[in-house]
């Protein structure tokens, strides 16, 4: 097949980013090439059409469909670990409409909406910087702690979302021993999503020269450990996701100037209801 006569206007990488994990929970196979420089390309107009297709963005298909295309050396966009999400979404709109977003921001002490323009560079430096703790030691146990991939957090994210729906709708019911019933399950099913969550967390557990990496096993032992044991991997697990969260930019109020912090979130998923 000839080639194509417009192949000299097809995108270009416009940015290269490092992984902040560097590949080191990524599947083998799942990213090609150096994962210190992995080229960015600005989005398609195909790729902003599926960022507006409400069901796809539900199950995050649409974000994992943008990473594929401007990213293509990620070759599964669902194996990308939650330390490189951001970074990577990030990227991916600084190739498509440059350094800056504008963002409008309601000041909490008197309402006045303000606009901001915020510099995503910040972003970039965050998580360039950001450490992964990933080992908890206890006695004679050592936790190694793994963070989630973008299908893992996605499913959690999605089972969340369904659930705060139904308690939504258990206000609506009238009986009140049948409302304090169904409450009660949805408030027992958000504890298990948390609980699975730990679980997907611990990647394995080392007992002397043991190494346990099976998933049932962990799963036991999780269950039946002490509390300290469980706290101390909670509390492992918490404080990672608090180092990786996006940076708040901070703001001042043009109207009162109070100082205040604006919060970003680029996954087009979590603006549709997830968070």
């Amino acid at each position: 097949m000839p080639q194509n006569p417009l192949q000299q206007h097809f995108r270009q990488p416009k940015i290269y980013i490092s992984l902040p994990s560097q590949g080191a929970y990524n599947k083998p196979g799942t990213i090609n090439g150096d994962v210190a420089k992995i080229p960015v390309y600005g989005m398609t107009g195909m790729d902003e059409i599926i960022l507006k297709t409400p069901d796809a963005l539900l199950s995050g298909e649409s974000t994992v469909s943008v990473i594929k295309s401007c990213c293509p050396s990620i070759n599964n966009g669902w194996d990308v670990s939650m330390l490189d999400a951001d970074m990577v979404l990030t990227a991916i709109r600084i190739a498509t409409y440059g350094n800056t977003i504008d963002v409008t921001h309601r000041c909490p002490t008197c309402k006045h909406e303000n606009a901001y323009s915020l510099d995503l560079g910040v972003v970039i430096e965050h998580f360039t910087n950001c450490k992964f703790d990933n080992t908890v030691v206890l006695q004679d146990l050592t936790i190694n702690i793994q963070p989630l991939n973008y299908k893992q957090s996605t499913e959690f994210k999605l089972k969340n979302f369904k659930l705060q729906q139904k308690l939504s709708q258990a206000e609506f019911v009238e009986d009140a021993s049948e409302q304090q019933l169904l409450i009660n399950g949805i408030f027992k099913e958000l504890s298990e999503i948390q609980t699975d969550l730990y679980i997907a967390s611990v990647e394995s557990v080392q007992t002397g020269s043991t190494v346990v990496t099976e998933r049932d096993y962990i799963t036991e032992f999780l269950s039946n450990c002490d509390k300290v044991i469980f706290d101390k991997i909670k509390e492992s697990i918490e404080k990672n996701q608090k180092t990786w969260q996006m940076p708040l930019f901070p703001a001042k109020c043009e109207e009162c100037e109070s100082e205040n912090k604006i919060s970003l979130d680029l996954d087009q998923s979590s603006f549709f209801g997830l968070a």
